[in-house]
């Protein structure tokens, strides 16, 4: 079964600016939330862009995993809060423990009743859930219009570009930390 009913181009150019959307209002919401935990700004993510990468790598699993239950909220929330709890687990565990890189640890910030290593926390499992009601009732039908609207070629070009600066931006920061 296709995931958009859409040709092979066309759905990977929807995940690619689905993930770069993801990683940026992912950026807006760490950028407001330690705005609140500190008391002042500081700049969110590993890269040198305004998107941090787990939340675009969040929002592909919520568009390849529950875009196709969209008929039940519920199940939608219950299935994204599940897969990007473990993937938010399995990155922070394998970057910590294979890498010694520490992105983030909920053991220091408000908020974090039922952290589990510092790796994920309840607020951070429910947010992913909320968000994802958001990205396949709002974000992916809007990308989907968005489609329709302007040529296939031009859509596929803005795609492309951010993708691409957005990989970019983490190639530098492996190659640069």
């Amino acid at each position: 079964m296709k995931l958009f009913n859409l040709d092979k181009k066309s759905t990977i150019s929807i995940l690619m600016l689905s993930m770069v959307i993801g990683a940026i209002c992912g950026f807006i919401y760490e950028e407001i939330f330690y705005l609140i935990d500190l008391g002042y700004l500081v700049k969110r993510g590993s890269t040198y862009g305004p998107w941090i990468p787990i939340y675009a790598f969040g929002t592909l699993f919520i568009i390849l995993f529950s875009y196709r239950f969209r008929k039940n909220p519920l199940l939608v929330f219950i299935i994204n809060c599940i897969s990007t709890g473990i993937l938010e687990y399995g990155t922070g565990f394998v970057l910590h423990r294979f890498f010694n890189i520490r992105l983030w640890d909920y053991n220091t910030e408000i908020l974090n009743f039922g952290n589990i290593n510092g790796y994920i926390c309840f607020r951070s499992i429910a947010l992913f859930g909320c968000s994802s009601l958001v990205f396949i009732y709002l974000l992916v039908p809007m990308i989907l219009k968005l489609l329709d609207k302007i040529k296939y070629r031009k859509f596929s070009i803005i795609s492309y570009s951010l993708f691409f600066i957005f990989v970019f931006d983490m190639i530098l920061y492996f190659i640069f930390r």
